[in-house]
C-alpha cells in the first residue's frame, strides 16, 4: 500500500519507535527487578534487625537522645540550739560542656577562660575531648558569673544547678560543724558524722534531647528528690564565740602550741561550746593540715591536779576520810621505792580540803595508797576514764586507764594526781558533772536535748557537796586559781599542770596547763574545762594560763543566760602573781 509522503513519514517514525521500545522493555524489566530485589533485601534486613537486634538498637537510640537528669536534693541546715545558722546550702551553678557539640572561636575561648579563672590551654584541652559527651569546665560558681558565661552563646556549653555549703560562723565553729567536699559530702565534723541525715536523696527525670542538647520532651519523673533533714546542735553560738575569742587570746599571749575549751550545761550535759585553736576557715578549707583536728575530743593529755578532787571523793566514799581529816604532808615529799613525789611547797599537816586547796601531791598520794587498787580503778572507770563518751563525733579518743592488776604502788600514787592516766578534755569536763549534780555523772551530747537525761550515780550526794566546797576554796585566797574568780558569782574549780609526755618520756620545759570549774558554785549552771598546750612564754601553771580563760567566758556567759548572782559585786580578790599558790606538778 502506498501512502502520501506525510503519512509515509509518520509510518516510518512509528516503526522506528516500536523498534526502540522492543529494545528498551527488557532493560526496563531488568531494572524493575533489581529495585524490587533491593526493596525485599531492605525489608528483610529491617525485619531481621527488629526481630533479633531490637534491644540493642533501642539502647543505642536511647543513648543518643534519651537522658536521665539528676535532680539535686538540698542539704539540710545545721543550726545552734536557738536556730542560728551554722551551715546552710546556697544555690550555685556548674559550667559543663558536650565537646562534640561545642562550636567556639579563639576569642570566646579566651573570654570563658578569663571568666572562669582558668588557663586558656586548660579550657581548650577540655573542649577537645570529642570522645566525651560531658565535661566540667568549672564547678560551683555564682549564678551571676554563670550568666556572664552563657551570654557568650557558645553552642554545647550548659549550666547545672548545684549547692555550695556556707558557714556563717566561719572559723569559730569549724571544728564542730566541719565542711563538705566538692560533691557536697561531709569531710569533717558534723558534716561527716551526720552526712546521711543531712544529704537527703537526689531525684531524677528522663528526657529526650535533640542534637543541640535541648530538651524536647519529658518522658517521666523517675524519682522525686528528697531534701536532707536539719540538724540542731546543743551549741549556743554566743557562748561558742566567747570561748573561741578568749581561748585565742590565751594561746597568743602565752605563745602556746594549741588550746581547747569546752562549756557544758551542768544539768543536762549538753555541750554549749567547744573551741579549738588553731582553727581554719571552713568556707575555704585549704592548707588545714594540723588544724582540722578537734583537740577537745581527739587529743589526750595527763590531767594533772584536776584529778585530785576525784581521788578525794573516792577516799571519802570509803568512810575513812572526811573534809577535815588530817594528813601529814611534811617534809613536802615522800619516797615510794626508788621514786620520790614532791609538793611545790612543804605544807606540814593538811586537811583533805586543804590538800585540794593547796594541790598537794603528797596528800593526794597518801589517800590513794590507802585505797584498794580495784576500788580506785572502778571509780575512775565509772566516771568515764578509759572509755569514749559516745558523743558521736568522728575521731574521739578513749584515753588510757591501765588495768589495776598492772599497777605498782608508785603508779597508784601518781594516778591520784593525774599522772600515768590520759584523758580528753571532754572526759575531764564530763567528770566534773558529778560535783554539780549530787554525785550523778551526766552523759554529754552535742545535739540539743528535749529532756534532762538520767545519769549514773557515782558518789553520794554529800560527798559531791563536800568536794564542791573544797573546789570553791581553790578559787579563794590560799588556793591555786585566784584568776578563775568571776565578779558576782561563786566559783568552784581545780587547776592542773603537767609536763608533756612525748615519744621518749616526759619532755623538759614543755607543759600542759588546765582548769576545770563550775559556776555559780551554789547551784552550778555551767561547767567549763580549758587546756593550754605547750605555752612557751615562761608561764605554764594552769592557774595562770587556763583559769583566766574560764573567768572571762563565765563572766559573760552567766550574764548572757541571765543566771542569778550568788555573790556580791566585790567578791573578786586581786592578788599578785607572787602571792598566788603554785600547784604541785
Amino acid at each position: 500500500m502506498e501512502y502520501d509522503p506525510w503519512t509515509q513519514s509518520l509510518v516510518n517514525a512509528m516503526s522506528t519507535m516500536w523498534s526502540s521500545v522492543g529494545v528498551f522493555i527488557p532493560r526496563l524489566f531488568g531494572a524493575l527487578i533489581v529495585v524490587l530485589l533491593g526493596f525485599v533485601a531492605l525489608l528483610g534486613r529491617s525485619l531481621y534487625l527488629q526481630s533479633f537486634h531490637k534491644r540493642f538498637l533501642q539502647e543505642k537510640g536511647d543513648a543518643r537522645y534519651n537522658r536521665t537528669l539528676v535532680l539535686s536534693s538540698q542539704r539540710g541546715k545545721i543550726t545552734d540550739r536557738y536556730g542560728e545558722l551554722l551551715a546552710i546550702s546556697s544555690p550555685v551553678e556548674s559550667v559543663w560542656a558536650n565537646p562534640s557539640d561545642v562550636k567556639i572561636d579563639a576569642g570566646q575561648s579566651k573570654k570563658i577562660a578569663g571568666l572562669l579563672d582558668l588557663k586558656l590551654d586548660v579550657v581548650n584541652k577540655k573542649l577537645a575531648k570529642s570522645e566525651r559527651e560531658f565535661v566540667y569546665l568549672k564547678r560551683r560558681i555564682s549564678p551571676e558569673l554563670a550568666a556572664e558565661v552563657m551570654k557568650l552563646g557558645v553552642p554545647g556549653i550548659y549550666l547545672q544547678r548545684e549547692y555550695k555549703r556556707y558557714y556563717p560562723a566561719g572559723e569559730v565553729t569549724a571544728h564542730l560543724v566541719g565542711f563538705t567536699g566538692i560533691d557536697d559530702q561531709g569531710q569533717e565534723g558534723f558534716e561527716l558524722t551526720m552526712n546521711k541525715t543531712l544529704s537527703g536523696k537526689s531525684g531524677s527525670r528522663r528526657v529526650i534531647k535533640d542534637r543541640a542538647g535541648h530538651i524536647v520532651e519529658d518522658l517521666e519523673a523517675v524519682k522525686v528528690p528528697q531534701d536532707g533533714h536539719d540538724v540542731v546542735l546543743s551549741i549556743d553560738r554566743r557562748i561558742q564565740y566567747l570561748a573561741h575569742r578568749e581561748l585565742a587570746k590565751a594561746v597568743q599571749k602565752f605563745q602556746a602550741k594549741a588550746g581547747a575549751a569546752i562549756v557544758l550545761d551542768a544539768k543536762t550535759g549538753e555541750v554549749l561550746a567547744m573551741a579549738n585553736v588553731p582553727t581554719y576557715n571552713p568556707n575555704n578549707p585549704v592548707n588545714i593540715q594540723g588544724k582540722s583536728r578537734n583537740r577537745a575530743i581527739t587529743d589526750v593529755f595527763e590531767p594533772g591536779s584536776t584529778m585530785k578532787p576525784i581521788t578525794a571523793a573516792a577516799a571519802m566514799e570509803t568512810g575513812n576520810y572526811k573534809p577535815d581529816t588530817k594528813i601529814q604532808t611534811a617534809p613536802g615529799y615522800m619516797n615510794i621505792g626508788p621514786a620520790t613525789i614532791h609538793d611545790a611547797h612543804p605544807h606540814g599537816v593538811l586537811t583533805v580540803a586543804e590538800v585540794i586547796q593547796k594541790s598537794s601531791n603528797v596528800g593526794s598520794a597518801k589517800m590513794a595508797l590507802s585505797l584498794d587498787r580495784q576500788y580506785m580503778w572502778g571509780v575512775f572507770n565509772q566516771i568515764g576514764f578509759g572509755a569514749k563518751t559516745r558523743i558521736g563525733f568522728p575521731g574521739e579518743s578513749a584515753g588510757r586507764l591501765r588495768n589495776y592488776k598492772t599497777w605498782r604502788p608508785i603508779e597508784q600514787a601518781t594516778m591520784s594526781y593525774g599522772h600515768g592516766v590520759s584523758v580528753t578534755l571532754l572526759q575531764m569536763a564530763r567528770a566534773y558533772t558529778v560535783f554539780a549534780n549530787d554525785g550523778e555523772l551526766k552523759p554529754v551530747s552535742l545535739l540539743k536535748l528535749s529532756d534532762v537525761p538520767v545519769g549514773t550515780q557515782v558518789f553520794a550526794a554529800q560527798t559531791a557537796h563536800n568536794v564542791k566546797d573544797m573546789l570553791e576554796m581553790v578559787v579563794l585566797p590560799g588556793g591555786t586559781a585566784l584568776k578563775a574568780q568571776v565578779l558576782g558569782y561563786r566559783v568552784a574549780g581545780k587547776t592542773g599542770t603537767t609536763v608533756k609526755l612525748g615519744d621518749h618520756g616526759y619532755e623538759k620545759n614543755r607543759y600542759v596547763g588546765s582548769f576545770v570549774g563550775m559556776a555559780p558554785a551554789s547551784n552550778p549552771r555551767l561547767i567549763m574545762a580549758v587546756m593550754i598546750d605547750d605555752p612557751s612564754s615562761g608561764e605554764y601553771y594552769g592557774g595562770t594560763v587556763a583559769a583566766p580563760v574560764f573567768s572571762a567566758v563565765m563572766a559573760d556567759a552567766l550574764r548572757m543566760l541571765a543566771v542569778p548572782q550568788d555573790a556580791p559585786n566585790d567578791n573578786v580578790v586581786i592578788a599578785n602573781d607572787s602571792e598566788e599558790v603554785k600547784e604541785s606538778i
